[in-house]
């Protein structure tokens, strides 16, 4: 889809031939997991097994990242995620950071909002970075990781389902050669080869609104935002996006009618009119020209006998809102610790069954704010059109108004019902409740350091931890679980008091906190045999 292609840097990696291609292919070599698919899901799910002390076979049936515009807009979830990883200061560092956005009607401002209001936050609210500078950090972070085999162009061409293990052929420029493997996940994106091979149905809607992306290389004086209009002066009667990327890059979309013709409408001597009327100038260069429809569209089900699938290989969502590579990188946190205590037998293999139940519950959620920014952003009847028009008019005067203007929602984390999470027993006023991911605070450690919480949470490595509030009465973590102490001998302090006010904690409350840093559970005043019982439960053993 590429009409330009100027700037972008390109990392290429050469084929190397790999010693299981040597063995007879009636005695293929056996991997606990392989990951097929080497973008932003899949190599950062390599790089948390690989954390986790597995050993991970990755396959890519391609010998280069950086070809493309896509995503680009990755959430704080997804930076502390990165920072467990490794890699979370390298991706703010050159990324854009920022948390306001406006939203215009015509010429003027209806309203502005702040993602993160507060302060005491270690990760910005949203970072914009292009997703081949994200894939290039990953991809260097796994040479430091022997545990992760990184197999440039091999493609998986046959997979058949076993008892106990998936048997794939693998193609290669010397030819085809045959491996096991206990588990094979899927993070080969939304035309996934392994969707197809399992039988697996991909179903949801299709828009038929066509979105003209641009992104272009210029000197501007915009602030760094996230600016969005319906029916804009430059472009009557559709929407544009415009947002600001590394290296004096900027992003924009512009709204098309469903009728254009794609060939036509992606010729840079028809895309510069356009951009030049937004912009007031045409002092740029291209960096990508695209167009494309939003889908909205999900796997039934995520998992297909010892085959798991992640990312847009199992859902795709349109990209206003940030929900798709961030959505993502949830489903590789979910799954990695869940994979590896099931490959290691301190689970059952039911655990994964969790995965499923809980990134289908986010799906879910994706899907239905993602279609509910298209429907507004590209009405598909009269009746439509002429809502949004009350609501736009509506906002101008009106909170309620702005309220209902629906730009493109930006992704927030899931929260999850299931049966991994322990209801509360006691009255709480406010904080994360089970099945919330964790909120960030700065703490002090015993040396007077400033740090925060995500950073106590991921020391150590990051399996089950107990987040407790000391009174002097302090109940311990169990065996295996990280002990982390607010208060008391030894805890860190709160100096600001926004741990105990985010989590609504009182002297001797604690939190059970799950490897991807979700609550499991909470209790007002703890007991070993009550921490144990949550434990269980979120470990997949009751």
């Amino acid at each position: 889809m590429a009409q330009a292609n100027t700037q972008q840097a390109k990392t290429q990696f050469g084929y190397r031939r790999h010693p299981d291609q040597d063995r007879p292919g009636q005695n293929p070599a056996e991997h606990p997991v392989v990951i097929v698919g080497a973008g932003p899901v899949g190599l950062s799910l390599a790089i948390d097994l690989a954390q986790r002390g597995q050993s991970v076979v990755l396959l890519d049936d391609a010998d280069r990242i950086g070809e493309g515009s896509r995503a680009i807009c990755f959430s704080k979830r997804s930076l502390e995620y990165w920072d467990r990883l490794g890699v979370g200061d390298r991706m703010v560092e050159k990324g854009v950071v920022w948390s306001v956005g406006r939203i215009f009607h015509g010429e003027s401002q209806l309203y502005q909002f702040n993602l993160l209001p507060e302060d005491g936050h270690k990760r910005p609210a949203f970072i914009n970075l292009q997703q081949y500078y994200a894939e290039a950090y990953l991809v260097d972070r796994i040479s430091d990781l022997p545990e992760v085999d990184l197999r440039w162009r091999n493609k998986v061409t046959a997979l058949e389902q076993r008892n106990d293990s998936v048997a794939l052929t693998i193609e290669t420029p010397e030819g085809a050669y045959r491996l096991h493997a206990q588990y094979v996940v899927a993070c080969d994106g939304a035309r996934s080869s392994l969707r197809q091979m399992v039988g697996a149905e991909f179903a949801g809607q299709v828009f038929e609104d066509q979105f003209l992306i641009a992104d272009v290389k210029m000197t501007a004086e915009f602030p760094t935002e996230r600016w969005f209009w319906f029916d804009p002066p430059f472009h009557a009667g559709r929407s544009a996006l415009l947002h600001r990327q590394p290296d004096d890059v900027w992003r924009i979309d512009l709204q098309l009618n469903r009728y254009a013709d794609p060939v036509v409408e992606k010729k840079p001597e028809n895309v510069r009119p356009r951009i030049a009327r937004m912009l007031g100038h045409d002092k740029f260069e291209f960096e990508w020209i695209s167009l494309y429809k939003f889908q909205c569209r999900r796997m039934d089900r995520f998992i297909h006998g010892r085959v798991v699938f992640a990312g847009d290989s199992a859902h795709q969502v349109s990209p206003f809102g940030a929900r798709g590579a961030n959505s993502g990188l949830e489903d590789a946190e979910n799954l990695s610790w869940k994979l590896d205590r099931v490959l290691r037998g301190k689970s059952p293999a039911s655990l994964l069954e969790s995965y499923h139940v809980e990134r289908s519950l986010a799906a879910d959620e994706n899907i239905r704010e993602s279609t509910r920014s298209t429907d507004f952003m590209a009405p598909n009847s009269h009746q439509e059109t002429r809502l949004r028009k009350a609501v736009l008019s509506l906002a101008k005067e009106t909170e309620f108004g702005k309220r209902m203007v629906n730009g493109g929602r930006l992704s927030v984390p899931c929260s999850y019902d299931t049966s991994l999470s322990s209801p509360d027993a006691d009255a709480w006023r406010g904080g994360p409740s089970p099945g919330c991911s964790m909120p960030d605070a700065p703490v002090s450690s015993r040396e007077g350091e400033q740090v925060y919480l995500t950073d106590a949470f991921r020391k150590g490595g990051t399996d089950f931890a107990l987040l407790s509030f000391s009174n002097g009465a302090q109940v311990g973590a169990p065996e295996g679980v990280k002990d982390i102490r607010i208060g008391g001998e030894g805890g860190l302090a709160d100096p600001l008091g926004l741990v105990a006010k985010r989590y609504d904690a009182e002297a001797g409350a604690a939190y059970l906190l799950r490897p991807d840093g979700y609550v499991a559970a909470r209790f007002r005043h703890p007991t070993r045999e009550a921490i144990a019982a949550a434990l269980s439960r979120a470990q997949g053993l009751n």
